[in-house]
């Protein structure tokens, strides 16, 4: 059913409730997870792939972590760091890796702050035809 699941990464401890919850659903599916994060910082915004900080340094690695995670357990995982910004990024990977499902974690804003920090998931949901399976970070 879902071959491959793109699993979009922000670094923060909200990434912990979807990282569990794709394992658990990658393992029953036998999917290959194709983890994500958009760096979206002043460099990576200007330089993309060849910006240089520590943020961008701090990111990869986070991403090769989260990647041994998923292969200690036999789910096969690739890491990937896209540069600008997260929405059209995100579109781009789903298609560009022939993802079956996008796998993102929410922060629960309320109000105003959905308008200003809901949009990456709402434009997402509304520029791809595939599922996308938000689960609310506590």
């Amino acid at each position: 059913m879902y071959d491959t699941i793109l699993l979009t990464l922000d670094t923060t401890p909200t990434d912990r409730a979807i990282i569990n919850h794709i394992k658990a659903l990658a393992l029953i599916l036998r999917s290959r997870v194709v983890l994500l994060h958009v760096a979206d910082g002043w460099a990576a915004r200007t330089f993309g792939p060849d910006a240089v900080s520590p943020e961008i340094t701090e990111d990869k690695a986070y991403l090769e972590r989260i990647r041994t995670e998923f292969q200690t357990i036999g789910i096969p995982a690739d890491a990937f760091l896209a540069y600008g910004e997260p929405a059209t990024e995100i579109v781009r990977w789903v298609h560009e890796k022939h993802c079956d499902l996008v796998a993102m974690s929410t922060h629960g804003h309320r109000l105003l702050a959905d308008i200003f920090f809901g949009v990456t998931a709402t434009r997402v949901q509304h520029n791809i035809d595939i599922p996308v399976l938000l689960i609310r970070a506590r």
